[in-house]
Formats: structure tokens, sequence, C-alpha cells
């Protein structure tokens, strides 16, 4: 089971430690090669591998996952240790000589640190790969760098991820990830609407800000370590009333009767069955829902 430490403890005691560094937002293609690289070469050396990671965003950008949900998904990966640094004004102004210094020579003690190519940090970003390498040779640990993976015209990067959520190109942007667009979330109390036309929803704070757009899909849900099917609505429940409501995720879970509300759920989204619509009635909207339901039954079937 993974180790996760928030903030770096002096004299940490790691054992042979194999480090990667990055947001690794997303989890992406090129991360996994990275993270998986890291776990590999650990074994190889009988060592520690470490992810060491920044929270929030450095370059503040909106998160395609929670902390929680990046945390869950380095896990997956057989990363031994987690050290999650809170990237606050202060660690800002950091200089990358500093940061090589004080943070992963002097506490960290790495004998390899793995990057991606275009890894940047320090104090207005002024450290690269080429000062890790050169400070590498000082220190005693050896650096790889990892080239950015090419992906059609454009590369593997979480910035071509957000886009292609935000546009609803779920299946080019689950290539990029090399797993399914996903939403970690919790379950809160709802209307209790769809229980009442008979199709009870497990309605989801997510935890993080890039979500498909508004429209039904087929999903298949993690909950508890278990896998379910089920369709999942995004909107804004137009077909309720004259002012729509504020933007909702309900997931409803097939064959699935049981009360969950507080617990944490992910919602892996698998196609995309419909735009978000406005119907006359609650009856034209119970008949659309028992369609949705059996659509999204045969998608998830085969």
């Amino acid at each position: 089971m993974m180790k996760i430490t928030y903030g770096v403890k002096k004299n940490m005691r790691i054992r042979k430690p194999v480090i990667a560094l990055g947001v690794f937002d997303g989890l992406h293609l090129g991360h996994r090669n990275i993270l998986k690289a890291a776990v590999k070469k650990a074994k190889e050396t009988r060592g520690t591998s470490v992810v060491l990671t920044f929270f929030p965003h450095p370059q503040q950008k909106a998160s395609l996952y929670s902390l929680e949900h990046r945390l869950r998904l380095i896990a997956e990966l057989g990363i031994d240790l987690c050290i999650v640094v809170r990237f606050s004004r202060h660690f800002a102004r950091l200089s990358a000589q500093k940061f090589i210094a004080d943070i992963l020579a002097a506490r960290i003690r790495p004998d390899f640190v793995y990057v991606g190519e275009n890894f940047r940090f320090g104090y207005r970003a002024a450290g690269d790969c080429r000062l890790l390498i050169s400070s590498g040779r000082q220190y005693g640990f050896t650096v790889k760098v990892f080239k950015v993976i090419k992906s059609g015209r454009g590369s593997v990067s979480s910035t071509a991820i957000r886009r292609l959520i935000r546009s609803s190109k779920l299946s080019q942007a689950a290539r990029l990830l090399g797993r399914p667009v996903s939403v970690l979330g919790t379950v809160k109390k709802g209307s209790a609407l769809g229980r009442l036309l008979g199709f009870p929803t497990a309605n989801i704070n997510p935890h993080h800000e890039i979500i498909p757009p508004p429209g039904v899909y087929a999903v298949r849900v993690s909950l508890s370590r278990k896998k379910y099917n089920g369709v999942c609505y995004i909107g804004r429940r137009h077909s309720l009333r004259l002012k729509a409501y504020p933007l909702v995720i309900e997931v409803h879970i097939f064959d699935f009767s049981k009360r969950i509300y507080g617990q944490t759920l992910e919602i892996q989204f698998v196609k995309l069955i419909r735009p978000d619509r406005k119907f006359p009635s609650l009856a034209a909207l119970t008949l659309q829902i028992r369609k949705d339901i059996l659509i999204c039954r045969r998608i998830l079937l085969c």
C-alpha cells in the first residue's frame, strides 16, 4: 500500500529513492510511463519508488483530477511513497537551485530522478532538465528524462485532454489518458425526483473542475472496490422548472438499491448517448429515461 506524506520532512530516511517529479495532473500516458519506469527501477535496485507532486496546480490551471483522485491513480501504478508539496506563495519563491539543494539533495537524497522533458521548476519556472542533470553530477543522483509522447499531429498533454473533455471528445481523451475519462465525487442528497419517477439516482458533488459537457452518458461506476454499470445525467434539469437549476451530476446505477450518501465513487464515462434537452412534461422525460437506460445497457454489455 502506498504511503502518503504531506510536505518534505527533514531526514526522511528513504531507502534508495527513485523519484518521479511532476504535477501529474490526469495521470495520462506520458505520466504513466514515467511512474511505471520508476517502479521498475526501484524493484531492480531494491529501492523505494517515490512521487514528488504539487498541490494546488503550480500554473493555477483547472485540475483534471482532484488530489484525492490523483493519489488513487498513483497508488494503482505501484508507487511506494507519494510526497505532496503544498504549492504555497513561499514555496513558489524557492529558486530552482535551492529546490535541488535543500529539498532533493538534503532531504530526499535520491539515487535516480525521473522527469518529463518539459518539466520546469523553481521561481518563475527557471529550472529545467539540464539543470537537474548537471546538479545530479554534483549531488550524486542520476537523471532520466522522458520525451513527450506524440499522438497524431499533437502531443499527449493535460492541456490537450482538458480541451477534448470540454468538447465531448471522450474517446480521444481516453486514448491520451490510457483510461476512460472519469470524475471522482461524493454522493450528496438531492431532490429525490429520480426515485419518485422509478429511477433512483446518486447526486454527485465532484471533487475537480473538469467534467464532461451536459448530456446523458453510458458509464461505469466504481464504488467500494466494486464496479457497476449505469447512466449519468449532467445538466440543469431544464424540464423541471422554467428557471434552470445549477449544473447537476446524477448517476442511476443499474440493479442497485443501497443508500450511499456521503460515500465517494468514481464515474467512468464510456459514451455520450444524447445531449441535454428540455422535455414538455415529466411523462415525456420518464419515457426518454427508459429509452436512455436501454441504450446504455446495450452499450455496456458489448
